[in-house]
C-alpha cells in the first residue's frame, strides 16, 4: 500500500510539472509567433495541469486510512475522480467536434504559422506522448483507473496536436483544406468515444462489480482444494480500488467442533488468498453440511456461475 501511495503521488506530480512546462512553452511561443493554434493548444495544456492537480489531490485522499465513517477506506475516490475526468474529456471532444463542424459550413482562412510554432508543436507531441505512456504504465502497475484515464487524456492531446500538423499539410501542401476538417472530425469523435469508454468502465467498480468475472472460478477452485470444505455459495466479490473484497458461505460437517470448523475456514481463506491476487479482506460464513437454504437473492454458487 505504501508503494502504491508513492506511485500515485509521484506520477500525479510528474503530470502536473510536465503539463505546466509544455503549457508555458506553447503559450509563450504562440504569443510571440502570433500563432493562435499554438496559443490555444497551450491554454488547453493549462487545463491539463488542473486535471493533473485533481489526480494529485485524489491520490492523497485514496491513501487515507479507514475510519468510522469510511470503514473500507478511501480507495474508491480513484474511480470517482476517473468519472470526473471522463466528463472533462467528453466536453473537450465535444468542443472540438463543434468547432471543426463549423468549418464545413463557414470555412476559415488559415495562415501558415512560423517555424517556431511548428517546432514547439512537435516538441509538445513528443512530451505528451511520453507523459501519456508514463501515466498509463504506472496506472496499470497499481491498477489505478484515474491514472489510466489521465494517460488517455494526454494521448488525446497528442492526437489533437498531430491533427494540427496534418491539417497544415493538407491545407498548404495538398491544397485540400476539407481533409483537415475531416481529420478534426474523426479525432473529436475518437476523443468522445474514449470518454464514454472510461465512463462505462468506472460504472463496474462504483456499482460493486468486478471487471474480471473469472475471479469467481478461482474462488470456487480454491474452496474445492480445501479438505472438509464444500458447497461454496452466496459468493460475492467487489473491488475496493485495486483490491478484492470477497464474501462467501461454505459448508462443513455439522459434527465438527467450533475449533475444527474454524481451522477449515482459515484454510479456505488462505487458499483463496493464494489463488486471487490483491485480496483486501474475506468474510466467510460456515454452515453445517446439508443445510436447507431458502432462495438466495445475492451471490453466486457453482451452478449460477456456470
Amino acid at each position: 500500500m505504501k508503494n502504491r501511495e508513492k506511485i500515485l503521488i509521484t506520477t500525479s506530480w510528474i503530470g502536473v510539472i510536465g503539463n505546466a512546462i509544455l503549457s508555458t512553452l506553447k503559450i509563450v511561443v504562440g504569443a510571440f509567433s502570433g500563432s493562435m493554434a499554438v496559443l490555444s493548444d497551450g491554454i488547453d495544456s493549462a487545463t491539463d495541469v488542473a486535471i493533473s492537480l485533481i489526480t494529485l489531490f485524489t491520490a492523497r485522499i485514496v491513501c487515507r486510512p479507514p475510519n468510522s465513517k469510511y470503514a473500507y477506506g478511501y480507495e474508491k475516490a480513484d474511480h470517482v475522480a476517473t468519472k470526473v475526468l471522463s466528463f472533462i474529456i467528453f466536453f473537450a471532444g465535444l468542443q472540438m467536434l463543434i468547432t471543426t463542424g463549423k468549418n464545413i459550413f463557414i470555412p476559415e482562412n488559415k495562415t501558415l504559422p512560423s517555424f517556431y510554432a511548428i517546432y514547439v508543436t512537435g516538441v509538445s507531441i513528443v512530451g505528451k506522448l511520453l507523459l501519456a505512456y508514463y501515466q498509463t504504465t504506472q496506472g496499470k502497475k497499481v491498477n489505478s483507473s484515474m491514472l489510466i484515464a489521465n494517460g488517455k487524456n494526454m494521448r488525446n492531446d497528442v492526437l489533437i496536436s498531430t491533427g494540427v500538423l496534418v491539417g497544415l499539410f493538407f491545407t498548404f501542401v495538398l491544397n485540400l483544406p476539407i481533409l483537415d476538417t475531416i481529420t478534426g472530425l474523426l479525432i473529436s469523435l475518437y476523443i468522445i468515444k474514449s470518454s464514454i469508454d472510461i465512463f462505462i468502465d468506472t460504472n463496474v467498480i462504483l456499482m460493486d462489480g468486478v471487471k474480471d468475472p473469472s475471479v469467481y472460478k478461482k474462488i470456487f477452485d480454491a474452496v474445492d482444494a480445501v479438505p472438509g470444505a464444500c458447497n461454496p455459495h452466496r459468493v460475492r466479490s467487489r473491488q475496493i480500488g485495486n483490491l478484492y473484497m470477497i464474501e462467501l458461505d461454505v459448508e462443513v460437517e455439522g459434527t465438527l467442533t467450533l475449533s475444527e470448523a474454524h481451522k477449515i475456514a482459515q484454510a479456505v481463506e488462505q487458499s483463496i488468498k493464494n489463488a486471487v491476487e490483491n485480496v483486501y479482506d474475506i468474510v466467510l460464513h460456515v454452515e453445517p453440511k446439508g443445510e436447507v437454504h431458502s432462495k438466495e437473492e445475492f451471490g453466486l454458487n457453482k451452478d449460477s456461475f456456470i
